[in-house]
This record gives C-alpha cells, structure tokens and sequence, in this order.
C-alpha cells in the first residue's frame, strides 16, 4: 500500500498521480477518516490525563477532611467512569482505523515517471521487436487443430473430468510441457543467478493481501472450503514473494543483485472479467503452469532489477526462437499493485498477432510495506522496506502454444527446437 505519511502530506498530489491510472481517490473520505482517527487518538489522550490528575486527588480530598475510605471511593467512582468512556473510544478507533486501512488497500501503487500516458492496452508503447515472424507456404493451423490431429491434445476429455478451460494432454505433448518447465529453471538457475525453490499450492488471506491480490481481486481467485482461510494461488508471486513478509533481511542476505528466487508452480485463475475470451485452446486457462522470477532488492537497485529480470524472461524466448515484442505498459494498463510494467509479447501465426507471454514488474516498496518485508541500512543501521520485482519466465502454457503453432511442418507435425531436444530423448518433432 502507499506511505499514508505521504498521502496525509499531499493528498491532492497522490490524486493527481493516481489519476494517470483512471484511478479518481477519494480525498474527501480519505481527509474524513483520518480527522477520525485524529480525534479519537487526542480524545483518548485527553481521558488517560484525566484518569492520571484524577488518581492524585485522593491525597487532596483527604485533606479537606475527607476519610481515606470516602476519597477512595469517589476517585474510582471518577476512574471507572473514565475506564467506561476509554472502552468506548477504544472501539470507536479500531473501527475507524479498519476502515481506514481498508480504504488504503483498495487503492493502487503510484506510477514512475517513465510509464507513458495512455488509457487501455491499445496505448502500450513498443519498446523492442525480436526476430521475423515465419512465412508459411501452407494454410496456418492453430495449436488446437494441431494438438488434435496429433491426438495429443484433448479439451474434450478435460470438459468430461471438470469442465471448461481445462486441457488434457498425452505422449510427446505432455514431454515437451515438462521438457519447457524443466528448460526453464535450468536457464534461470545455471545462468542467471536464481535459487529454486518449491513453495505451497495453497496460501492464505495475509499472503494474498501482502502482494495486492486481495481485497479487490477476489473475485478472481479459488476459495477453498473449510474452517481454514485458504486459496488456491493464481502465480507464485504470491508464496514466493511472501517469504519475505514479516522478516528483515541484513545487507550481507541479498548478495549483490539482492535475492532472487525462480519458482514452477500450477497457476489457478477464475477469469471472472473474461467471460467469452480465449475460449478456444490453452491460451486463458482456470489451471496453468508458470516458472516465476522473483526479486527482493535494496530501493536504489530496483530500476537495473526490472531491466535485468525482464532479460532473463526475454533470453528464454531467444533461445527458443520465437518472434516476440516488448511493450512498456501505459499507465491505465498497468496492474494495481505495479509500479512499472514491460509485457513481453510472442508471436502467434494462428491469430496473426503477438499475445502476451510474460508482465516483468517493479512494485517498489508497495508490496513490503503490505508485508513489513524489510532490510536492514547498515549505514544507518535501521530497518527499510525492501523493493519487490517479478515477471513470468515464462507462462508455460502460452509457451507450448508458441511453439506449436510457429514451428508446425505442411504435414501437420511440429519440429522441436534444438535447446529441447536433449529434454525429449533426442525426439526432433511431435
């Protein structure tokens, strides 16, 4: 969530900032609440002065003649009536402060100054195109038609098991799903520097809130049955990022680049607001594969982070071959809780267009501030919140996708790229 110091301080100026976004804060409300909880904290200590000029009296009223027994027992008459009327303002402010804080968890991250201006994803700006789309000499199949025809790709059968958005897929198919997520850490842990690590499936509230998911994505999510607060995760941003949640992190802990974790996990999405999209195929599916890169670096760093991280997830597509784009999110494409964005697209010959395959973001200090993820300044020896950064590297599923579709043969088979190859027993084509 953003610095409420800085809110207080101009809250004007944060509305004017979040109005890049489409974002309208509500700076009266805002304004109200923490007159609130202004007056609610001087009343309260206005009564804790009371309650403490009130216990010295005993001495006075004894002796204006008053018996010990007598004082006593007018000053707690005094002292309970303050303790009932404290009680009261007690609740009084933990309501206010709860509404407070609620209204600051639905509002999104500020925006740096270099994400361009723009209203919907139409105004992305293209930053670097990658490689030459393929020209076929044959009619273009989509990798649905592809994967059925191979019989390896069964949507049917996934619709019968649970229902729709579901695949199923069988023999050298399914190989080269593992075969991609298998290629992918090796890539990231050999030659970029990050540490595996396997996470829960599952997390609960605090963890979904940490990384802005909750409260305003609910709707998006799998809820579990049960006394239990839990979720299904919809990435692994959300338990990897989270290990830093309630820690603080010495300097010597995050290295030189900070920590970087890379992470393969099922993915597990409601697609509430995408009804009637991407019906057909693997492209929106309820449950998916990702390998996650996760960053938690020292503020001066995260610029050079997101650069760095966007190129690992960037060097993935290279070694596949695989036409893609860069594009820096405009401001009213960028995610709630993303300070900056780069979405980097892969070229899909079925549709005629790039989709994209992986959203690299910074999030500055707004996730940890959410968390209380810090590290500790030794040049001044305090605790500071950390920055938190993390992309796609890649989504798996949209990446299987690519590569059916653009290395398809007039046959109907699929030729494998070469950097796989050795993950398929040597196997050169589906």
């Amino acid at each position: 969530m953003l610095d409420i110091k800085a809110v207080r301080q101009d809250p004007q100026a944060i509305a004017a900032q979040l109005g890049r976004r489409g974002y309208g804060f509500d700076v009266a409300t805002f304004e109200a609440l923490d007159a609130q909880r202004k007056q609610a904290d001087m009343d309260s200590q206005a009564l804790l002065a009371e309650r403490k000029r009130a216990s010295k009296t005993i001495g006075q009223l004894v002796g204006q003649g008053m018996s010990v027994e007598e004082a006593k027992a007018q000053v707690n008459l005094t002292l309970d009536k303050i303790a009932s009327q404290l009680d009261d303002l007690t609740e009084q402010a933990k309501s206010v402060q709860g509404k407070l804080e609620d209204f600051m968890l639905g509002v999104p991250n500020l925006l740096a100054p270099e994400v361009p201006d723009g209203e919907r994803e139409e105004d992305n700006v293209e930053v670097a195109r990658v490689g030459e789309p393929r020209t076929f000499d044959f009619p273009v199949r989509d990798h649905v038609a592809l994967g059925e025809a191979l019989q390896q790709l069964d949507a049917e059968t996934a619709g019968k098991i649970t229902g729709s958005r579901f695949t199923v897929m069988y023999g050298p198919l399914a190989r080269l799903h593992r075969a991609l997520i298998q290629f992918m850490l090796n890539l990231h842990t050999g030659e970029h520097g990050y540490r595996e690590i396997y996470v829960p499936y599952i997390v609960n509230r605090d963890s979904l809130r940490g990384t802005g998911q909750l409260p305003k994505f609910e709707e998006d999510l799998f809820k579990l049955q049960g006394e239990q607060d839990y979720y299904l995760i919809p990435t692994a941003e959300v338990p990897v990022t989270n290990i830093a949640r309630d820690r603080i992190f010495e300097d010597s802990e995050l290295g030189e680049e900070g920590v970087r974790f890379v992470c393969h996990t099922p993915c597990f999405r409601s697609e509430a607001g995408s009804y009637g999209r991407d019906t057909r195929g693997m492209i929106r599916q309820h449950q998916f594969e990702k390998v996650e890169l996760v960053q938690l670096v020292r503020p001066a760093q995260s610029p050079d982070a997101l650069d760095a991280l966007t190129g690992h997830a960037e060097r993935v597509l290279q070694l596949l071959e695989l036409p893609y784009r860069k594009m820096a999110l405009c401001a009213g494409d960028t995610g709630f809780s993303a300070q900056r964005t780069y979405d980097l697209e892969v070229w899909l010959p079925a549709q005629d267009t790039y989709r994209e395959i992986s959203s690299c973001s910074s999030f500055g200090d707004f996730q940890a501030r959410r968390m209380q993820a810090r590290w500790r300044n030794p040049e001044t020896g305090k605790p500071e919140l950390l920055h938190t950064l993390n992309g796609s590297g890649l989504a798996v599923g949209r990446t299987l996708v690519a590569l059916l579709e653009n290395y398809q043969q007039a046959d109907g088979s699929v030729s494998i790229p070469a950097v796989l190859q050795p993950y398929m027993g040597g196997l050169t084509q589906l």
